[in-house]
């Protein structure tokens, strides 16, 4: 089964998806368009991650992973620092397409923000109800990630989108590759390749420059703790669909056959407990 780890849908609406600034994303993004995706590349199932922080769309998302045969796992969004997390905790853990949970600590314009003692206090009650954590982070956040990540040595978490470094042809991230090795050693942490042509800075993006940063990932996590992901809608801005998949299958080809069924699916089934 080729599972896509990281994906969107939204019904656009300027005043509930703010971060959306590409016109070619503001319009609606819902199953039937994602149903065309799978039938095109022979992507057997997806999992959807929250684009905007409200328990609304953790309901809206697992609602329409019950009525669409591609959705296997939802990622939503829960009030992590709220004083009553853990009564939110007790009913949205009773969706059964809700396999974690996400914020979006990017935005934050502390970047101590996930150190705190009231949002660690919410993340560590996440393994009692049987739900993953998705770290969304840039480049710049990877320390304090680290002292994050070792605060829950149990709970199992990924890293969306290698991070974010910023990518550019003729440079490289030394910086981002000195933190990402040092955070891979912890052994509850998986990564998703995912959302990395829009993080090229160039006008045009080639498999030559994010390959560095696939080899990076694939040496400090080995095949099994590596996700294959889209981040589409958002990946639109720089690749279509069916050109990050082909990519990401030649990347693929010098693996072993096992280890290519582990990044493009068998880790996300196991990872997200889909059946």
């Amino acid at each position: 089964m080729i599972i896509d780890s990281h994906h969107h849908l939204w019904q656009y609406n300027p005043n509930e998806y703010g971060w959306i600034k590409n016109d070619r994303l503001k319009v609606n993004f819902g199953t039937e368009e994602l149903a065309a995706v799978a039938k095109a590349t022979g992507i057997d199932g997806f999992v959807s991650v929250q684009a905007r922080q409200t328990l609304e769309e953790t309901d809206t998302l697992c609602r329409l992973a019950e009525q669409s045969p591609y959705i296997k796992a939802v990622v939503g969004w829960v009030p992590l620092v709220d004083s009553k997390i853990e009564s939110v905790l007790e009913q949205k853990s009773q969706l059964p397409q809700l396999k974690g949970v996400r914020h979006v600590i990017q935005d934050e314009p502390d970047d101590s923000y996930w150190l705190g003692d009231d949002f660690n206090r919410g993340v560590a009650m996440l393994n009692r109800f049987h739900l993953r954590y998705d770290l969304l982070i840039f480049a710049r956040q990877l320390p304090s990630a680290i002292v994050f990540v070792d605060k829950h040595p149990m709970l199992p978490m990924v890293v969306d989108h290698i991070a974010k470094p910023t990518i550019v042809a003729d440079t490289y991230d030394d910086t981002w590759e000195r933190h990402f090795r040092e955070l891979a050693k912890r052994e509850q942490l998986m990564c998703k390749w995912s959302g990395v042509a829009t993080e090229v800075r160039d006008k045009t993006w080639s498999m030559d420059t994010i390959k560095q940063y696939f080899d990076v990932m694939l040496e400090a996590f080995t095949p099994r703790r590596i996700m294959f992901g889209s981040d589409w809608p958002v990946c639109l801005i720089a690749t279509e669909y069916d050109r990050w998949f082909s990519t990401t299958r030649a990347l693929l080809e010098p693996l072993s056959p096992d280890e290519r069924n582990l990044i493009l699916g068998d880790n996300a089934a196991q990872f997200y407990g889909i059946m």
